[in-house]
């Protein structure tokens, strides 16, 4: 289940089955904006997140996104992961996070391992599998065992309105076995539950202890960013990442 927390009275989203140190931003907490009204803002947000994770401002690390399944693996006081749209977490020290606007976020934690990811799984990311991709490296290179980990589903455009073509709708339940209600025609409009697709990849992958979280950044454009809604916006929620 999800639930409001606060940093400095600032807004941020929880899941109550993660032990670990998590969250997602919101419009009060945004660190992440190209745009010159939101710096000031951006600036004083990534130091109150820094010292809400107690680490430095170095070892706050973000990749360079471009819709791609490639995972990299964080390292202390590096910040050039390019093309990167997961990082894995196995160093305490510092803090991961990666940024949205209608995009799925994904935090997967093994307690156990007391290791952790965070994916950004757009369509082009959910159609290349990018969380099956975050959770075989996680498994293969470090040991997890799917009974041990826990995916988080973050605030995302949700079915009800997600309208796609064809042929996305297509290549993103090509990637599942079980596409039950992961789709509705309404009159001519096609629409796809992204945050369910993800899901169902993860359950079919072998991870059963899941999250969703329910709210729609169309929906609820007041809380967080939408670039469909918001005519293309450059301001980003994050999905914030810092292992125990």
């Amino acid at each position: 289940m999800f639930y409001f927390d606060y940093i400095n009275g600032k807004k941020i989203l929880k899941s109550d089955l993660l032990d670990v140190k998590h969250f997602f931003t919101t419009r009060e907490t945004c660190i992440k904006s190209k745009e010159p009204d939101w710096q000031q803002l951006v600036s004083q947000n990534k130091k109150e997140v820094c010292q809400y994770l107690n680490i430095s401002s170095d070892n706050l690390i973000t990749p360079c996104q471009t819709h791609t399944a490639h995972v990299e693996i964080a390292k202390p006081e590096k910040n050039n992961y390019p093309d990167t749209d997961g990082l894995i977490v196995t160093d305490s020290n510092i803090g991961i996070f990666l940024n949205f606007a209608d995009c799925t976020p994904i935090i997967f934690y093994d307690k156990k391992q007391n290791i952790g990811a965070v994916s950004h799984a757009g369509w082009r990311g959910t159609a290349q599998k990018i969380a099956v991709v975050t959770l075989k490296i996680l498994i293969s290179e470090f040991n997890a065992d799917t009974s041990n980990i826990i995916a988080v589903i973050g605030p995302a455009i949700s079915k009800c309105c997600y309208n796609v073509g064809q042929d996305v709708a297509e290549q993103l339940l090509a990637t599942v076995s079980d596409k039950t209600g992961l789709s509705e025609q309404r009159g001519e409009k096609l629409f796809v539950d992204l945050k369910g697709i993800n899901r169902q990849q993860i359950l079919e992958t072998g991870v059963s202890q899941i999250d969703v979280c329910p709210y729609c950044t169309v929906c609820n454009n007041d809380l967080f960013f939408s670039y469909r809604n918001e005519n293309a916006t450059t301001n980003r929620h994050s999905a914030v990442l810092k292992l125990n």
